[in-house]
């Protein structure tokens, strides 16, 4: 856990960023406590929470074998942290797993969504590459009485709580301050866990593309924005508002491109709320074609999506082999990329010189 994370997209105005990992890993015989989870896809070959886990951890590898090997627990004075904390937060959960993993309980998911019930001052970004996993949790009909339950566990009684809350004994499903996300490194990724993303009940709904390891269209039939057209009788009188900068997101209302709205039922077709794009970061780094991250940035400006671009990683976009670079990469197309010395760092966050910082705005429908 990390109250003032680096992780450039939980650094919302108004907010801190921090990450936030309340289930851990015991390794049964050496007793050393770390992290696990497993590869689901090429986006995991070099994953730097193993790393970390390798490290500093139980040193074991993210693999399903070492299942065996550990003992998944709830960290319960972990758990217990974004209670304490009064300011808003923005907080990545699970930086250090797949929460949505197989090796997660739903007993545990149940808790840590009771948590964020609790805690209404703070946004809860959830990230997973277990869409369907994702999509089965959240879209069960006990899933509210369960997380219920466990709020209730949490606060004892009215009279005998010891947890300062908001005064709420009882939440509604989805949570208005959790968001929901998807990784997706390439188009099969995509078209696999954004269609289950879009059968989420969800306040937000978001891909993070990173690392970006191909091209992806987002407007596939098989998932993406799905913007465009996507009214189902809506007549416009629900209003979603849009982001800072004058960028709107939503749906744009018939006839008239001032008034999007923008919904979470069946008045309207379900759609990405925000995107991430990012190039892959430490010493295995593949390199990401520009063009890649530019049609997102695209796709995203069309739509009127928030669009957020996080790094290039440890390579950069450049139009000639000057000067004496560390490394060069040139794909078939002609365009070329080169590794810097000083890792992502060095290569920065701007694309074709403009930083992309959009966060999508969660304000509630007006229903007349």
């Amino acid at each position: 856990m990390a109250d003032g994370t680096s992780i450039e997209w939980t650094q919302r105005p108004g907010t801190k960023g921090a990450s936030w990992n309340p289930v851990r890993a015991r390794d049964r015989l050496t007793g050393k406590v770390g992290w696990h989870c497993t590869h689901d896809s090429e986006g995991c070959r070099f994953c730097y929470a193993e790393g970390f886990n390798l490290r500093l951890g139980t040193g074991l590898a993210y693999k399903p074998g070492h299942e065996r090997d550990i003992e998944i627990f709830l960290d319960q004075k972990t758990l217990q942290v974004p209670l304490r904390w009064k300011a808003p937060r923005t907080i990545f959960c699970g930086s250090m797993t797949d929460l949505f993993g197989q090796f997660v309980s739903d007993e545990m998911l149940d808790k840590i969504f009771a948590v964020a019930a609790l805690c209404p001052q703070h946004t809860f970004i959830f990230l997973t590459k277990r869409a369907d996993r994702m999509r089965r949790y959240l879209s069960s009909a006990d899933r509210p009485r369960l997380v219920n339950g466990q709020i209730w566990s949490a606060l004892g009684t009215p009279r005998g709580s010891k947890i300062v809350h908001n005064g709420n004994w009882r939440c509604s499903l989805p949570l208005p301050n959790v968001w929901l996300g998807v990784s997706t490194e390439d188009q099969a990724a995509a078209d696999r866990r954004i269609p289950e993303l879009l059968a989420t009940p969800a306040a937000v709904r978001f891909v993070s593309a990173e690392p970006l390891l191909g091209p992806i269209n987002l407007e596939s039939k098989l998932g993406g924005t799905r913007w465009i057209g996507g009214q189902r009788g809506c007549d416009g009188r629900h209003q979603h508002a849009g982001m800072a900068g004058e960028v709107i997101h939503g749906v744009l209302h018939k006839g008239d491109p001032r008034r999007p709205h923008h919904h979470h039922d069946d008045r309207c077709a379900p759609g990405l709320d925000w995107v991430i794009v990012g190039g892959e970061s430490g010493r295995n780094a593949r390199p990401m074609h520009p063009d890649w991250a530019r049609d997102l940035s695209r796709q995203c400006f069309i739509n009127r999506v928030p669009f957020f671009f996080k790094q290039w990683g440890e390579w950069v976009s450049v139009s000639c082999r000057e000067g004496q670079p560390v490394a060069w990469h040139e794909f078939p197309d002609g365009a070329c990329v080169k590794r810097l010395s000083g890792g992502k760092k060095a290569a920065g966050r701007l694309l074709d010189g403009v930083e992309h910082s959009e966060f999508p705005t969660v304000v509630a429908c007006q229903v007349p």
